[in-house]
């Protein structure tokens, strides 16, 4: 990797040590944590959940109004800006990098506008407009992230053959566009895409040689968080695959994120900050 640091709109990330994104769900359909923190009325709890996520001891918050759980349909740009706008608009007063989980340039540039530090788009930039939504705003990070298809199809018809190799090769050829496009590689970041389009197989898998990511040269964002993949392998055989609540993958969640580190991920993107920074403590002690 050519560089520890991730540069953003106001804050050089050290990447030296790995980091806890957390999530912030400004949504009431997630599917992790089903609105728990979103009222159509007032965006307080969101704006508390902030908060209660910095002192669990996130480095990074991860801001986003549209579920893009598998079949979710696309929410309308008015919508999806009424969610964020206030929650970004808090969280850019908390001095820390605020992220902002959206595909829409719309949206990209409105929040950049308030102060945002990265846009994580699940699209990669491949929306019109997405790339020229970020020239005005030539220092801020990027996440990169693979998904088949899109989020109403993905899982209907996931990929096929070698996900490894295929992956890769897309984040590199996107890296190296956006490279090209005057895009400094200090402000990217990779992200395979766990859950977008693949088989349970296919994402362990990509865990398993995600140090083929990792020699791309770009830090790589992990994000396994009570993901269906994880309720696969540890639900009962008998059980349907559906139930293995939410509060039951946290465990499982946290040996992804640990296990993703292990394997060079620098950033992990979770719901359960508290444990996973815990979790990671204690990797850190023992990796000296």
């Amino acid at each position: 990797m050519r560089t520890a640091i991730w540069q953003t709109s106001r804050f050089q990330i050290d990447l030296s040590r790995p980091r806890v994104m957390g999530i912030v769900n400004a949504t009431p359909d997630s599917f992790s944590d089903g609105g728990s923190y979103f009222s159509s009325g007032s965006p307080s709890a969101v704006l508390a959940h902030c908060e209660h996520l910095l002192k669990e001891g996130a480095d990074i918050l991860d801001i986003g109004g549209e579920s893009t759980r598998p079949g979710a349909l696309a929410l309308p740009l008015d919508e999806e800006l009424a969610r964020v706008m206030p929650v970004v608009r808090h969280a850019v007063s908390l001095g820390v990098p605020v992220s902002v989980d959206t595909y829409k340039p719309e949206v990209m540039r409105a929040v950049l506008d308030l102060g945002a530090d990265i846009i994580n788009d699940i699209w990669a930039l491949r929306q019109p407009g997405a790339l020229q939504a970020l020239a005005s705003h030539p220092a801020c990070g990027v996440c990169l992230m693979h998904m088949h298809r899109d989020p109403q199809t993905m899982q209907i018809a996931p990929m096929v053959g070698d996900v490894v190799s295929q992956v890769r090769a897309f984040l590199r050829a996107t890296a190296q566009g956006l490279a090209e496009a005057g895009v400094d590689h200090s402000r990217i970041v990779l992200d395979a895409g766990i859950g977008f389009g693949k088989t349970v197989q296919q994402n362990f898998s990509l865990l398993r040689h995600q140090s083929k990511l990792v020699d791309l040269g770009f830090p790589v964002l992990a994000g396994w968080s009570r993901k269906s993949s994880l309720a696969t392998v540890c639900a009962e055989a008998a059980a349907p695959l559906t139930s293995l609540p939410m509060a039951e993958r946290v465990v499982p969640s946290v040996a992804a994120a640990l296990l993703s580190v292990e394997r060079g991920a620098r950033i992990v993107r979770v719901h359960d900050v508290h444990q996973t920074v815990q979790a990671l403590k204690v990797w850190t002690a023992a990796s000296g």
